[in-house]
């Protein structure tokens, strides 16, 4: 996830395919599912689309109880700030930016070498060309002599305060998540209610059956469709952006306490997953000499 307003990005930003396709795919399959017909031999039909079949998935009431109960208890649980971001949220899931630590560690271990042959002043020509605040407040930290133990203790302040607020931004939408379905059974009860008022009158029973059964079917599509995927994709992106993060908190230290670039680099590798690992011709640490 992006960091703070008026950070740097570790690099532009692509679009995710894979979350649009989702959506849409996921959008269309539940479509295609309630208009298919298949072929009946015994009546003669054929495999084709009923698409006026939709409009009985269409209640306005329903959405009134679901869509509308959900957003209200959102707004009970959280502040107008939470709505705010969600633009920018569903910005950082279609137009993620990439962080990639192998970048990161190239770019660690090219200070490191510059550190160690012209001593660690010389990294201020470098510090604008780093295109991530959180590495260029670090190793200005550095270059500036601040105190080890304090450069340690700002770079794990400020990761734990990465890793809490995106765990807040998370829980919105799970939070959602879990209401959704919730109004969706509100929304079954009220349907049943009315459906037991007036079984003495037909023309009310299919509108209270459509409102008993269409509501819990809106709220599982928000839930599984909406809500939890976006919460675990940011998620994701968090965990991409922490990693990179938690290269740059080691990189700093070690540069700062004067290890060698080609120890910065095997240690910093040693962080990686071990897809990324293999990919840099490295094995992950205590598998060296194992057979396959």
């Amino acid at each position: 996830m992006a960091g703070k307003k008026g950070e740097k990005k570790a690099s532009s930003s692509s679009f995710d395919i894979m979350s649009a396709f989702g959506w849409i795919a996921g959008i269309a399959l539940v479509i295609l599912g309630i208009a298919v017909v298949m072929p009946d031999p015994e009546t003669n039909t054929t495999f084709h689309f009923e698409f006026d079949k939709l409009s009985g998935f269409v209640d306005i009431p329903s959405i009134f109880i679901v869509l509308g109960g959900t957003f209200a208890a959102q707004m009970v649980s959280y502040p107008l700030s939470y709505f705010a971001k969600i633009p920018h949220h569903l910005k950082i899931i279609l137009l993620p930016t990439k962080f990639d630590p192998r970048e990161y560690i190239t770019q660690i271990v090219d200070l490191a070498k510059v550190a160690r042959s012209e001593g660690i002043l010389a990294l201020q020509d470098r510090v604008n060309d780093i295109n991530d605040l959180f590495f260029q407040n670090s190793l200005n930290m550095v270059i500036d002599a601040v105190d080890a133990e304090k450069v340690k203790i700002m770079m794990e302040t400020e990761l734990d305060y990465l890793d809490e607020r995106h765990a807040q931004d998370r829980n919105f939408y799970a939070r959602a998540s879990a209401y959704a379905p919730a109004f969706g059974m509100i929304g079954t009860l009220i349907g049943l209610v009315n459906l037991l008022g007036s079984l003495e009158d037909p023309d009310a029973i299919a509108p209270a059956m459509a409102v008993a059964l269409i509501t819990t079917f809106y709220g599982s599509m928000l839930s599984n469709l909406v809500f939890a995927p976006i919460s675990n994709k940011l998620k994701v992106r968090h965990e991409e952006e922490y990693l990179c993060k938690m290269i740059v908190s080691e990189g700093v230290q070690a540069i700062q306490a004067g290890d060698s670039p080609k120890f910065i680099e095997e240690k910093l590798t040693q962080l990686l997953p071990s897809r990324m690992m293999q990919a840099m011709g490295e094995e992950p640490k205590g598998k060296k000499g194992k057979k396959k």
